[in-house]
């Protein structure tokens, strides 16, 4: 008796583990693709960014986010990173608008791989800045690349979105965002 139930025991652990693994992904309100911040509603870190050189865009502070009253948005993203050139287009669009801040950190990048990379896809940022150490990073709470931030005219971070950008998002949530922000002004 004492056999079987010792046979039984590891098989009864991993299929208790493997049912609470199964319920915290499938359970209603639990998204497995949001990363909770404590950053949101919160100032946004300090940090000063020297630029990329032999682009012609300034680096990138803290003093950056509440200079002209704008909305920001702020990309986090590298030249190594695939899912960020797929959301590349959407950060081109961004870029053209004149009714917010497009910024950028270049995390964990060679700078002539960030420049090399801008140059062919198009550099949509107002300002770059280069985070080689991750420092910048970690105090935004960066988990990896690409994530975009939405920080309101007073420096407070309102919102970050893990993951690259798509039509969806961009329609749905980052700029349902940015407008309402721009309304409370």
């Amino acid at each position: 008796m004492n056999r079987k139930v010792l046979f039984l025991l590891p098989l009864l652990v991993t299929i208790t583990i493997f049912g609470y693994f199964f319920w915290a992904l499938t359970s209603p309100g639990r998204d497995p693709k949001k990363l909770p911040s404590v950053l949101i509603d919160k100032p946004a870190p300090m940090f000063d960014l020297v630029g990329l050189e032999g682009l012609d865009v300034p680096g990138f502070a803290r003093q950056d986010l509440t200079d002209n009253g704008k909305i920001s948005v702020v990309n986090i993203f590298a030249s190594w990173c695939i899912p960020c050139l797929a959301e590349h287009p959407y950060m081109l669009k961004l870029g053209a608008r004149d009714d917010i801040n497009l910024f950028a950190i270049n995390y964990r990048d060679k700078p002539e791989d960030a420049l090399k990379w801008l140059k062919k896809h198009g550099n949509p940022y107002h300002r770059i800045g280069r985070d080689p150490n991750s420092r910048a990073g970690i105090d935004w709470g960066v988990y990896g690349v690409p994530e975009t931030f939405i920080v309101d005219s007073g420096g407070t971070i309102r919102y970050k979105h893990v993951g690259p950008l798509n039509t969806g998002d961009l329609e749905n949530i980052i700029l349902p965002i940015i407008e309402n922000l721009q309304a409370q002004q």
